[in-house]
């Protein structure tokens, strides 16, 4: 019997968290873990109780804004977002965790990474947003790409 590593064991329940995506740009899956623990999760979507960009149409979309780019217009929030809002609204302690996610996170998501406390971040995916990664790095949180899905 061959039993995946836990890193590719995480790595594709994030693929399937991120079929709850309604972006209609990009479907992405996050985790977070501790002690080979899944504590939380999330996908990229609306704030709850809110339309959903695959109803209402995708208004970064429609003004031509490249991806990576002005993301305040975007009503959606990021896996990354949404795994650490959800297990702070159920009171989860994430503090030392490791997120796993689908894309590589962006610069907003790894402020929120830094300030949540998490160590590491492992991504399967490149996102076009180059200061993320330095900015990791500067807060000692290890970044590594996984690539054996």
């Amino acid at each position: 019997m061959s039993r995946p590593s836990w890193d590719s064991y995480f790595m594709e329940i994030t693929q399937v968290v991120a079929t709850r995506s309604t972006c209609l740009r990009r479907q992405v899956g996050a985790l977070i873990v501790r002690d080979r623990r899944i504590l939380s999760s999330g996908y990229n979507g609306s704030p709850r109780g809110l339309g959903h960009c695959a109803d209402l149409g995708c208004l970064r979309e429609e003004l031509g804004i490249p991806s990576g780019e002005r993301q305040e217009l975007c009503r959606g929030l990021h896996a990354e977002q949404n795994a650490i809002v959800h297990g702070a609204y159920h009171g989860i302690n994430i503090a030392g965790s490791t997120l796993y996610v689908t894309h590589q996170p962006c610069i907003t998501c790894a402020k929120m990474t830094i300030n949540a406390g998490i160590v590491s971040v492992i991504f399967a995916g490149e996102y076009p947003d180059r200061y993320s990664a330095d900015l990791l790095a500067q807060a000692g949180i290890e970044l590594k790409p996984f690539s054996s899905l």
